[in-house]
C-alpha cells in the first residue's frame, strides 16, 4: 500500500467477516473495534452506512484521532429530514470535541508526500507545489490525475464535500500559510460564510496565486449544486465582483485550471504585450495569431535589424519571417537554426513572449525514427527558457499521434517547458497570468 511505501501504517476496523480476508489479503492488519488499534490515529476514512456515523465519530473522538474525512453521502444535500437531521449532529459532536471533520459527502484528503492518495493511479511524490481544494469527489480525483499527467506537483489536496465542520475558509487558510504550497487552486459550489470566504481569499491572493474555479455560474448549475453538496451558489455577477476584488484569478473548468497552473509554475512573467508567434506552416501561422489576438495578445511587427538577420538564412519559398513565422523549411531536422532564430528573436525590443508550434503531424515520424531530435530540440527550447527573462510556451496537438505524443509529453515536464494541446488554451492560461501579474 502506498502509505505503507512511505512509511506509515495502515490499518482497517470492519465487522463483516465476509470482508476481512480479502482485507488481509492486500497485507492491512483489521481490528473489529477503533480501541485495538495500538498507536494514535492520525487520519481515519469513514466509509460507514449514514446512520451510523455518529457512532463511528465518537469513536474516534474517543480515541483520540487527529481527523477523519467522511466519505460517507446521504446527508443534508439529499433534502431529507434524515439527513439533515444526521449532518446536524456530526456537527455538534465534531465542533463540541473540536475535532477535524473532512466532509462528508468528500473523498478526503490526497497527500502525495504522505502516501495518502484517492487513486491508485495519482503520484507519490515530494516536490509537490500546487495546493487544491474541491467541493466535488469526482474533480479532486480527476485533479489529482491530470496534475500528475501534466507534470504538476501536488502538495496538499482536500475533497470537502459539505465542509460542514471545516469550510472553504478553513482549507484557504492553511494553503495559504502552508511553505509547500506555491499556487492554490480551488473547485467551488458555494460557501456558508460569505465574509470570512472574502477576507480569507483576498489575504490569499497576497500572498500567492489563488486560481478559483465556480461550479454553479449558470441557473442550472446553481440548481445542480444543491443537490450536490447542499450549497447556495451565488449570483453571477456579484461572484465576479468578489473575484477581482480579492485578486483571483478564475477558470471555467478543469482544462483552464490546469493550464493556468502551468504558465503559472513554468512561465516567466510577462511584462509586455507583444507576442512572437511560431509556427510550422502557413495556415497554422494565421490560425495561432487568430487565437493570441483573441486572446488580447499584440502581435506585432519585428524590428528591422531583426528581419535583416532573418532573412540572411530563412528559407522564404513556401515559408515567411514576417511575425507570425512560417518555419518548418527552415529549421525542419535543424536544431542550430531553430537556436539562431530564438536568439533573433529574444533580442527584438518589439517582443515580449513567444508561442512556438511543435507539429505531430509533420514532426512525430522524424522523432520516433530518431528520439535524440526531439530531445536535442527539446534541449535548445530548455536553454533559451532559462537565458530569457520573457515567457515561453509550446503548443503541440497530438493530431493523429495521440498515443505517441502522450508518451513524450513527460519530456517536456522534466524539462518544465509548458506545453498545451491548442493554440487556444496556451493563448488563455498565459493571457490569465500575466492580467495577474499586470494586478499585482
Amino acid at each position: 500500500m502506498p502509505f505503507k511505501e512511505k512509511g506509515g501504517k495502515l490499518y482497517s476496523v470492519q465487522l463483516d467477516p465476509k470482508e476481512i480476508p480479502g482485507i488481509e489479503a492486500l497485507g492491512v492488519t483489521n481490528v473489529t473495534s477503533m480501541a485495538d488499534i495500538p498507536e494514535p490515529i492520525d487520519y481515519a476514512l469513514v466509509a460507514v452506512p449514514r446512520q451510523v456515523s455518529p457512532f463511528v465519530l465518537k469513536d474516534l473522538i474517543a480515541n483520540g484521532a487527529n481527523g477523519a474525512g467522511f466519505f460517507t453521502s446521504g446527508f443534508a444535500e439529499t433534502g431529507e429530514e434524515l439527513g439533515i437531521k444526521l449532518q446536524a449532529q456530526l456537527v455538534e459532536m465534531a465542533k463540541g470535541a473540536n475535532f477535524n471533520l473532512v466532509g462528508p459527502n468528500c473523498m478526503g484528503l490526497y497527500l502525495p508526500k504522505a502516501g495518502v492518495r484517492f487513486n491508485a493511479d495519482a503520484p507519490v511524490s515530494d516536490d509537490g507545489r500546487v495546493g487544491f481544494l474541491s467541493q466535488s469527489g469526482t474533480h479532486g480525483i480527476m485533479f489529482s490525475l491530470v496534475a500528475g499527467a501534466n507534470g504538476i506537483g501536488v502538495s496538499r489536496c482536500a475533497s470537502i464535500g459539505n465542509a460542514v465542520v471545516l469550510d472553504v475558509s478553513d482549507y484557504i487558510d492553511y494553503l495559504m500559510q502552508d511553505d509547500e504550497t506555491e499556487v492554490i487552486g480551488m473547485y467551488v459550489e458555494g460557501v456558508r460564510d460569505g465574509r470570512r470566504f472574502f477576507e480569507t481569499l483576498r489575504e490569499a491572493c497576497k500572498r500567492k496565486p489563488v486560481i478559483v474555479w465556480k461550479g454553479g455560474q449558470t441557473e442550472a448549475g446553481s440548481r445542480a449544486t444543491m443537490s450536490h453538496t447542499g450549497s447556495l451558489a451565488a449570483p453571477s455577477a456579484i461572484w465576479e465582483g468578489m473575484m477581482r476584488q480579492c485578486g483571483a484569478i478564475t477558470t471555467q473548468n478543469l482544462d483552464e485550471t490546469i493550464d493556468t497552473m502551468k504558465a503559472l509554475l513554468s512561465a516567466k512573467k510577462p511584462r509586455g504585450n507583444g507576442m512572437a508567434l511560431l509556427a510550422q506552416t502557413g495556415g497554422q501561422s494565421v490560425s495561432i495569431t487568430d487565437a493570441f489576438a483573441r486572446a488580447g495578445w499584440d502581435v506585432p511587427a519585428f524590428t528591422d535589424d531583426t528581419y535583416a538577420q532573418l532573412g540572411e538564412f530563412f528559407n522564404i519559398i513556401g515559408g515567411s519571417f514576417k511575425n507570425p513565422l512560417d518555419m518548418a523549411g527552415t529549421v525542419q531536422g535543424k536544431t542550430e537554426t531553430l537556436d539562431k532564430i530564438l536568439s533573433i528573436i529574444e533580442a527584438d525590443p518589439n517582443i515580449d513572449g513567444m508561442a512556438m508550434e511543435l507539429s505531430a503531424m509533420f514532426a512525430a515520424r522524424q522523432w520516433k525514427a530518431n528520439p535524440a531530435t526531439l530531445d536535442s530540440t527539446l534541449d535548445i527550447l530548455k536553454a533559451h527558457m532559462t537565458a530569457s527573462e520573457k515567457p515561453f510556451v509550446a503548443i503541440l496537438h497530438p493530431a493523429h499521434e495521440m498515443e505517441y505524443i502522450g508518451s513524450i509529453l513527460h519530456k517536456f515536464h522534466e524539462r518544465g517547458i509548458p506545453v498545451f494541446q491548442s493554440f487556444e488554451r496556451a493563448a488563455s492560461a498565459l493571457r490569465r497570468v500575466s492580467d495577474y501579474w499586470a494586478s499585482r
